[in-house]
């Protein structure tokens, strides 16, 4: 018997950012029939967007009570006030409280008006990161995530970030090889390096300062080895101090915090598509024993090994287990 879509309904609001209210619709409409997305305004009218158009909706408000997951694209950042309007409140407190909630970019501002994100860790923007500590010092903000993941409630940075928290909803849903489908059928990264603070205007380095992406690159594809942070540097060419300092400008994270993460997305990769024993992937993906990858796992994203596989193996459809906030981006393997 084939399961019934899971219904996503998007919120447009005054002032939405056309790219951003189009992205649940591209990416988990891309997932093989498995998400309905619809897309509604607070009024069913046609809404304005930040660009020179307006656009129609086919739902009002009445849809989000039949919501399992609601996406909040981002808005104008100059129609952004600090309390919600009673009208969008009571549109909020219409969303069944089993249903997730997700945000892109200023979508966080509206749920953290609504008093949504108190005393739970939240993402938005990085140039506006300011603006909402200020307004809301009872969210837990990390500016220089792309998403986090929050069980029910999940938000995102700019742009581009609500392709990777839409991906990260097609993994955590239905594992890494339905999403890594639906990346490369919208011709996007499966998942992307280090946070937003590769993406805050800053200096240009000089040409040397990209010289890690050809190490990042063997490590890939020596991930079975112990590869030392020694072993690193000499491989680029450059001293441990220069290299770790290189390395984390590029990629927004220390070498040995990467290398977890890409060791940790190859052992899931090999959970879901392979019989092999745990001991046996953790050798192939460089930790020393099925303890190590185990702990490691579990540290990620909350489960062990054999749950892991039992939930995603075939291609079930049964959800994941939530992220831990700050550990929200997960490496497909290549």
């Amino acid at each position: 018997m084939q399961r019934r879509p899971h219904r996503v309904v998007v919120l447009a609001l005054d002032g939405v950012y056309p790219f951003e209210l189009g992205i649940p619709s591209r990416v988990l409409g891309s997932a093989e029939g498995r998400y309905e997305v619809l897309t509604c305004s607070v009024d069913g009218r046609s809404v304005r967007t930040n660009a020179d158009f307006s656009v129609t909706v086919e739902h009002g408000a009445e849809a989000l009570r039949t919501a399992e997951t609601v996406v909040i694209p981002p808005y104008d950042p100059a129609l952004l006030t600090r309390e919600v309007p009673a009208e969008l409140r009571a549109v909020l407190a219409s969303i069944p409280s089993e249903a997730r909630i997700v945000s892109i970019c200023t979508g966080a501002f509206l749920l953290a008006g609504a008093g949504l994100l108190d005393g739970r860790p939240a993402t938005t923007h990085w140039a506006l990161a300011a603006t909402f500590s200020a307004w809301y010092p009872q969210v837990a903000l990390d500016p220089d995530v792309l998403f986090v993941d929050d069980g029910n409630l999940l938000t995102s940075a700019g742009a581009a970030s609500g392709v990777d928290v839409c991906l990260h909803l097609v993994r955590k849903d239905h594992g890494t090889a339905v999403a890594n489908r639906v990346a490369r059928s919208c011709v996007v990264p499966p998942w992307r390096d280090g946070g937003q603070a590769q993406y805050i205007e800053q200096p240009v380095p000089d040409t040397m300062a990209n010289g890690t992406s050809a190490t990042r690159q063997w490590a890939l594809e020596n991930l079975h080895e112990p590869l030392t942070l020694s072993e690193l540097a000499d491989h680029a060419r450059m001293s441990l101090r220069t290299f770790a300092r290189r390395f984390n400008e590029e990629v927004a994270m220390s070498p040995g915090r990467w290398l977890i993460q890409q060791r940790v997305a190859r052992a899931r990769h090999l959970l879901e598509s392979t019989d092999l024993p745990v001991d046996d992937i953790a050798g192939q993906v460089g930790f020393a024993t099925g303890t190590s990858l185990r702990q490691h796992l579990h540290a990620s994203i909350g489960v062990s090994p054999l749950a892991y596989r039992r939930t995603f193996r075939g291609g079930a459809a049964n959800p994941g287990a939530p992220v831990p906030a700050g550990q929200p981006r997960e490496a497909a393997p290549l």
